[in-house]
């Protein structure tokens, strides 16, 4: 995908089937894990050139947006269910800068930010490090915790723990 025609994509499905959760996917080629994203961050910053060419280096993902979005799915209960599936999972603290995190920022930037709607970004290994079936267990984990309850809390900026 590209970094100008990932979201628009995800955006036309969202726009057809209407639905109350999206997980969106990605690959996290080196990985060993599947990687529950906690956090989107509004800026495109490319080691190497998408599939159309295009290298953004420090550009917004949205032009005046806030600095980033928390994923609103249950981080926590997801991680707990794709363990129970057998399958190695992380909650992961940055989706990144490349597409993958321009995918997510936007969706939560837009369709994710509206009440009751539960949105958030899962990177997938390599089917090498882990079995195609096994993914799709812990997809299917994650959108069966989506599907019963709202995110965990986070703490806002500037709050103490």
């Amino acid at each position: 995908m590209t970094f100008d025609g990932a979201w628009p994509a995800l955006e036309g499905a969202i726009r057809e089937h209407d639905p109350d959760v999206v997980v969106a996917l990605g690959l996290a080629g080196g990985s060993a894990r599947v990687r529950l994203e906690r956090v989107a961050v509004n800026v495109r910053d490319a080691r190497i050139p998408d599939n159309a060419g295009a290298q953004p280096v420090d550009v917004p993902v949205v032009p005046g947006g806030p600095v980033g979005y928390f994923s609103t799915l249950p981080l926590k209960a997801s991680l707990a269910a794709v363990r129970e599936a057998g399958v190695p999972v992380e909650v992961s603290s940055t989706a990144g800068t490349y597409v993958c995190n321009d995918v997510f920022y936007a969706l939560q930037h837009g369709w994710g930010a509206a009440p009751g709607r539960r949105a958030g970004f899962v990177h997938v290994p390599d089917a090498g490090a882990v079995p195609v079936e096994d993914q799709v267990a812990a997809v299917a984990a994650v959108v069966r915790q989506a599907l019963r309850g709202a995110a965990e809390p986070v703490l806002a900026a500037g709050t103490e723990s």
